[in-house]
């Protein structure tokens, strides 16, 4: 088998192309547009090839000095890593040299770029489709990563609740807080996405701070991940909470886009993003809750509580019939405990993987 750097056009479309072989419509791809930006920027694309020259696997190799230091280690991190049945050893062995060759003590993935950003491999629910910002794999992943002698870190679960629940019985409030507390709800907005963007960096870096694989989140980072989210968003579903001014919780949703993803086949250029704004009351069934949090010092007041109420009310008014959430690690139980609390139940196991090396 050859292991060998994307280094041109030709080889950039065969490592577009690889999931579309492999994987059928559970399979939601990493929009294109995104990874041919991480090819201009220098991050290495790697191919799999057998001995017929055939694309049997690809991961992208990378680091992160604020990672490492997360991890207590100088780690190789691997990304976009997907191989046929049976050539996932073949890959790692190639990953884990690259490691060896560049002087690294183990290796971390899958990320994209980082763990705060995508990546990850389900380990239960493969029955269950992928969606926007969260991975889909077949069951053979887990499998052949553990064999190699990986071990998972930071498990998880992916969520999935209906929206049938009544907002005030689910999530109760004292509403005559909010004048008390010098408390105000602010909406998206479209017109000034670029100024709340800001105030959302803050809370997130604040509220994620602890957390074992997250690093804050730079501004050039920030608006690299929301590109094009002016044109996505529902302003209705991103919600913050500032208390005397001072913001201390936000709640981020959007429209699941995942199945106009699969048809367009990732390709998010602009003739289909022209498509998608066409056709977007089509994409207001279900939404995907990104990110949400609580500044430290204000956690424990039931501010998110508060939000999450009237999140769901915006969901039910809107049209959406389900809410997915993108992973929310073991040991956060309060997350999870908004999600059972509208009726929700986990839908994939979740995890990353790390592998010490000799």
């Amino acid at each position: 088998m050859t292991f060998e750097r994307v280094s041109d056009s030709r080889a950039l479309r065969k490592f577009l192309a690889l999931p579309g072989r492999l994987h059928d419509h559970r399979y939601v791809p990493i929009p294109h547009q995104t990874v041919r930006s991480w090819y201009r920027d220098g991050i290495g694309l790697y191919l799999l090839r057998d001995s017929a020259g055939r694309v049997i696997g690809r991961t992208t190799l990378h680091t992160d000095a604020a990672l490492e230091a997360e991890l207590g280690s100088r780690a190789q991190l691997f990304g976009l890593t997907e191989f046929r049945p049976g050539a996932g050893g073949a890959l790692f062995d190639e990953i884990c040299s690259a490691a060896a060759a560049n002087g690294r003590a183990s290796v971390f993935g899958p990320v994209s770029l980082l763990p705060n950003q995508a990546g990850g491999v389900i380990t239960a629910g493969f029955a269950e489709r992928g969606f926007l910002d969260s991975a889909w794999n077949p069951e053979h992943y887990p499998t052949e990563y553990e064999t190699y002698g990986f071990t998972r870190q930071f498990e998880s679960d992916t969520w999935i609740c209906p929206t049938t629940a009544e907002p005030g019985t689910v999530f109760d409030f004292d509403d005559s807080r909010l004048a008390t507390e010098g408390l105000r709800l602010h909406r998206g907005d479209k017109r000034r996405i670029a100024t709340q963007l800001p105030i959302l960096r803050e809370m997130l870096n604040a509220a994620f701070d602890r957390l074992g694989y997250y690093t804050p989140i730079s501004a050039d980072q920030l608006a690299a991940q929301t590109d094009g989210l002016a044109y996505l968003l529902d302003e209705s579903l991103l919600l913050y909470l500032t208390k005397a001014d001072r913001p201390v919780a936000f709640v981020l949703c959007v429209p699941d886009i995942s199945e106009f993803l699969v048809a367009v086949g990732g390709d998010l250029g602009l003739r289909n993003q022209i498509r998608l704004l066409a056709t977007r009351s089509r994409y207001r069934r279900e939404a995907v809750l990104i990110i949400k949090g609580t500044v430290p010092d204000e956690q424990g007041h039931g501010y998110m509580r508060y939000l999450s109420r009237e999140l769901l009310r915006n969901l039910r008014a809107g049209g959406y019939q389900r809410l997915r959430s993108t992973f929310v690690e073991h040991t956060n139980p309060a997350s999870a405990a908004h999600f059972r609390a509208m009726g929700g139940r986990p839908l994939h196991g979740y995890t990353f993987y790390r592998k010490d090396l000799a």
